[in-house]
């Protein structure tokens, strides 16, 4: 394929739809409203539509990965937003480091994992 990719956006759902919309402009993310059940979040050059459908079997299999620069600032950032007391369902994990690299773990409110991590320079991550 000789065409340059631009971006790649996945679809997430919701069990509370305006409960993970207020969750991810608190995370930082800018809305942007296409209907009124669907959006679209974006920071910097990445962005995921958000839509009002909850299917359990999925949302509990959805996880996403977000390069981060530098894992365990991040965390500290994530820590100072308070999710976890203001989304009963979120969930925070501390940073763990791998051969590959560093995450942490973010549960949003209907459950699917976001992974935050940094490779190491030596990783083929």
């Amino acid at each position: 394929m000789n065409q340059s990719i631009k971006s790649i956006r996945p679809f997430i759902g919701a069990k509370n739809f305006g409960l993970s919309r207020a969750f991810y402009r608190d995370l930082g993310f800018e809305e942007v409203v296409l209907e009124h059940n669907f959006s679209v979040f974006k920071k910097q050059e990445i962005a995921f539509y958000l839509q009002d459908y909850y299917a359990k079997e999925w949302i509990e299999n959805t996880m996403i990965f977000m390069e981060v620069e530098n894992t365990d600032a991040f965390y500290n950032e994530l820590l100072s937003l308070n999710l976890t007391e203001k989304y009963i369902d979120a969930k925070l994990s501390p940073v763990k480091t791998m051969d590959w690299g560093k995450e942490c773990f973010l549960h949003d409110p209907s459950g699917i994992l976001w992974h935050f991590g940094e490779f190491f320079s030596n990783s083929k991550g």
